[in-house]
């Protein structure tokens, strides 16, 4: 069981399922959104419960993200398919955890190099993006 929340508590969830690798989303959402790129893992929808109000707001037609209403902690992304994508710096520690890649990185600020060796694709990756461990 994986654990997580808010800065302020008021949203706590749980996965009782696998996590993905971390991936480092760079589109400017991500950017826009958290003052940088975003860091997050995804599970299988059903694996999440989550207690307290998540405020969603749609980031795009088919998209949306998730977010503290009290304190504004971003916590999920939430698009097609069977996952909802979790930003790893929400989660309890120790996570086992790592980055695995970087997506969206046409996008990437100005301000920044990617230089850590990982495997950095322009756009989206689903080979990136559905690997649960």
């Amino acid at each position: 069981m994986t654990r997580g929340s808010c800065l302020c508590g008021a949203v706590t969830y749980t996965v009782s399922g696998p996590l993905r690798p971390v991936i480092a989303c760079h589109c400017r959402q991500c950017r826009k959104t958290s003052g940088h790129h975003v860091a997050a893992t995804s599970a299988l929808r059903e694996s999440v419960g989550i207690r307290g109000e998540v405020t969603w707001y749609r980031s795009s037609p088919g998209a949306r993200r998730g977010f503290c209403p009290t304190c504004g902690s971003n916590l999920f992304w939430d698009g097609p398919g069977t996952h909802l994508s979790i930003f790893a710096g929400t989660l309890d520690a120790p996570t086992g955890l790592r980055i695995k890649g970087h997506i969206f990185c046409a996008d990437e600020g100005d301000y920044y190099e990617i230089a850590d060796g990982l495997p950095k694709v322009e756009g989206a990756d689903p080979s990136l993006t559905t690997q649960v461990g």
